[in-house]
């Protein structure tokens, strides 16, 4: 034990030892590094696989909701409110009472009209009617009378005549007899024609004469009913209440009846709105794919986590130019059972175009553009490698776009670049010449860099 303990070690064998124990910590450092650059390049080097899919196709434009009709409500006639029925807010439905104006100015008018009425109506029933039995049987008697009188004179007339021709009377009292006789046969025809009038009955002319009086006298009743009842308001359709502009006792005119232009509201009782609809603008070149009926899905900037759902009613048939860009206003109905949402608000629209089925497709960040052409970078199987590949695409759908010619499935493109080959790029038009704010049946505004940060 003591020689052992008598042994040193050579003075060299330190430092050796040292060196060799600083390398092998700078080699395992090395081998880590490596591997994690590795494993970070691995990382970096995102792939995509090229997929066959079902796409729906939309188109996107920004909308408002705008009542389908909106009037402020007015009598037809000058006058004073009398009564108000409804309030701000109020749903109304078409023909409901909104409110009575004063009619009192107009009662008397109405009794006045049915009594003229009355009497045109007892004068027609009396020329329908023709002549009593009584008034037949007094002509009668008058002719009688008359055919009596006329039996005395001639007689007279007839005494007389003998005398003049013996000179027992003058030629005065013979005239005066013959003038007596011939008044007598006047005044028998007289009654003769009356009794033939009696027995007649009445004329057409006086019927119809009587008629004509009824009508009008109904006519001017009819006018002062109508005028009576234009002072119930009524809903001209179903909507909402969405103003008021008078109280009961204000006096309103029937200036603004059918109008919406709020500077001229002073006078109206009341401003009704109908149900709401999206109106939106749409770029002519996507409005051949805009359908009557077609479904919309709807999103409201106030409700981001609600989705709407409506149709297509009507599509402008003319164009509107707004700074050189050429729209068409496209109306749709919408289901908002809650009412939720408001006049005013702005929408976006995604119109429902149909489906591309069994599409190739890729990532759209994937796409780049080189001066070759437009492509993206296939993944090499030598590790850190790639191959440019120019494609031709389709449409693009929210973020995927259809690739035409260039690609198979299965293949793998890059999502990311490696180091030093990032190309300054952006995705190409997918439809030139249409506007900006179509997905899937047109183009995409602005321009994407393939990323795989």
């Amino acid at each position: 034990m003591k020689d052992l303990r008598k042994l040193k070690a050579p003075k060299w064998l330190l430092p050796v030892l040292t060196l060799g124990l600083v390398g092998l910590g700078g080699y395992v450092a090395y081998s880590q590094m490596q591997t994690s650059q590795r494993q970070e390049m691995r990382r970096r080097l995102q792939t995509v696989t090229v997929e066959r899919e079902n796409l729906p196709v939309t188109i996107t434009a920004n909308g408002v909701i705008q009542p389908e009709r909106s009037v402020n409500v007015s009598p037809k006639s000058s006058g004073v409110l009398k009564e108000l029925l409804v309030k701000e807010g109020d749903r109304v439905a078409q023909g409901q009472i909104l409110a009575y104006m004063d009619d009192s100015n107009l009662q008397g008018q109405l009794t006045q009209a049915k009594g003229q009425l009355a009497s045109a109506q007892a004068g027609l029933q009396r020329a329908l009617a023709g002549n009593r039995t009584q008034d037949v049987a007094q002509a009668e008697a008058r002719v009688r009378d008359a055919e009596a009188a006329l039996r005395q004179t001639e007689q007279n007339y007839q005494q007389n005549q003998q005398l003049y021709n013996t000179g027992a009377i003058s030629q005065r009292e013979y005239n005066t007899s013959l003038a007596d006789r011939d008044r007598a046969i006047a005044q028998l025809n007289l009654a003769k024609q009356a009794l033939s009038l009696q027995q007649a009955g009445t004329r057409p002319e006086d019927v119809a004469q009587a008629r004509a009086e009824v009508i009008r006298a109904e006519g001017q009743l009819q006018t002062v009913q109508a005028q009576i009842n234009d002072t119930v308001i009524r809903a001209p359709f179903s909507g909402v209440v969405t103003r008021k502009f008078a109280d009961p006792g204000s006096f309103v005119t029937p200036t603004t009846s059918g109008s919406s232009v709020s500077s001229a509201t002073s006078s109206s009782i009341l401003s009704l709105a109908a149900n709401n609809q999206v109106i939106a603008k749409v770029a002519e070149t996507s409005i051949p794919k805009i359908k009557l009926g077609q479904r919309v899905t709807i999103t409201a900037d106030a409700y981001p986590d609600q989705t709407f759902t409506g149709r297509v009613t009507q599509i402008a048939t003319q164009s509107t130019v707004e700074q050189n860009v050429t729209n068409f206003e496209v109306k749709m109905s919408i289901a908002d059972p809650k009412n939720q949402l408001k006049a005013g608000m702005n929408v976006n629209v995604e119109f429902n175009v149909g489906t591309l089925t069994d599409a190739l497709v890729i990532p759209t960040v994937a796409i780049v553009r080189r001066e070759e052409g437009t492509g993206v970078l296939l993944a090499s199987r030598e590790e850190g490698k790639s191959r440019f590949q120019i494609i031709k695409t389709g449409v693009t759908v929210n973020n995927k776009t259809v690739v035409t010619e260039g690609l198979e499935a299965g293949q793998k493109v890059l999502l990311s670049f490696p180091a030093g080959e990032r190309p300054p790029s952006r995705t190409p038009s997918i439809f030139p010449g249409m506007g900006g704010g179509q997905r899937g049946g047109g183009q995409r505004s602005g321009s994407d860099r393939p990323s795989g940060r």
